[in-house]
């Protein structure tokens, strides 16, 4: 998407392509600082927002209960299974997963056609160990057929490519994906139907974490997804960027932690029709880990960049209280909603 045409979203020309989207970009703010704005005004009108830049109507966010789902809640929401023991000693896990197409809010008075799994944006964040065995019953809901494919290491029957094993899940159907888990690190899994780009940027995406053998030390964990919308489905770019589902949520709703305790982001990107995504965090710098399959952090930095599907974990600890934005460090995706604070509190 050219910037040219990004922009004439951002001011709702003809790109909006809907009366709903014109009236959402044409809230932008009256002045670049409003004493009773939410934080992070400042910084938008800093980077391009106030008067001649985008921005949300303030104080206007998404009905969360109708959507079915909460990205606070998505943070940490990990999902291990049911888990049994198999005759040999290992652990089984087991889950059901089912597409479907949904109407989400996405933005305040914006609906958007998804495509989901479990009807949430992003699907369930799987959880396992390095050795366990895995089944995963995927029931096709959705008008549309779906697979499931997994990052991580298995037979090519299980790989959830069309033409190979069971190929295309048609509506009404469902296979069982067996798998072990390996290797350990944070991999993703998506839909890996024609037209690919078009399934994930629908939604058909969600985050799995397989664990060490030896369990990784005790800290505050959380999942961040990077995505996007492209409301206009033109395929050219996105007008709404987010984490975990709903743009500027974690503004309105900032991450809560602990002043010292460790925090551990298993953060991933998923982004659609934009070669690279970014994640900054002001006041602090984390230890990056890529793809998490080492132990051993890469750098110690405050800004990392990543392509489509790439992942890593950021490990840190907030030494001051207060509030800590963070976002993309391309600003135009933080203008349109990847962006969001923690708050460090005492206790």
């Amino acid at each position: 998407m050219t910037n040219a045409s990004r922009r004439r979203f951002l001011v709702g020309g003809a790109a909006a392509g809907t009366a709903a989207l014109a009236a959402v970009t044409a809230n932008r703010l009256e002045a670049p600082a409003q004493a009773d704005g939410p934080p992070g005004t400042d910084h938008l009108a800093a980077h391009g927002g106030g008067v001649e830049g985008p921005t949300f109507r303030i104080g206007a966010t998404v009905d969360h209960d109708a959507n079915g789902f909460n990205p606070t809640q998505v943070l940490r929401d990990f999902d291990y299974g049911k888990v049994s023991r198999l005759p040999d000693g290992r652990t089984l896990r087991t889950w059901e997963i089912a597409s479907s197409d949904e109407e989400l809010e996405v933005a305040p008075g914006v609906r958007f056609p998804a495509w989901t799994l479990n009807a949430r944006i992003p699907g369930p964040t799987l959880r396992c160990t390095q050795g366990d065995v895995l089944q995963i019953q995927f029931t096709n809901g959705s008008r549309h057929p779906h697979t499931l494919h997994f990052h991580g290491i298995h037979p090519a029957e299980m790989d959830g490519v069309p033409g190979i094993g069971p190929g295309v899940i048609h509506p009404g159907q469902a296979f069982t994906y067996q798998f072990d888990a390996r290797p350990f690190g944070l991999h993703l899994y998506h839909c890996h139907v024609s037209p690919l780009a078009e399934h994930i940027a629908r939604g058909m995406y969600g985050t799995f974490i397989v664990d060490p053998p030896t369990p990784r030390p005790a800290a505050d964990e959380m999942v961040m997804v990077m995505h996007g919308y492209n409301t206009t489905f033109d395929g050219e770019g996105n007008q709404l960027y987010a984490v975990n589902g709903i743009p500027f949520h974690f503004v309105h709703e900032p991450v809560r932690v602990k002043r010292g305790e460790l925090v551990r982001i298993y953060l991933v990107n998923v982004l659609e029709f934009d070669p690279i995504n970014s994640f900054h965090i002001h006041a602090n710098f984390f230890e990056y880990y890529p793809t998490g399959t080492r132990l051993e952090p890469a750098e110690f930095t405050d800004t990392i960049v990543q392509a489509q599907g790439q992942r890593g974990i950021c490990v840190l600890r907030f030494p001051y209280p207060g509030r800590f934005m963070f976002h993309a460090h391309k600003s135009e995706f933080a203008e349109l909603g990847w962006m969001g604070f923690f708050k460090v509190t005492e206790s």
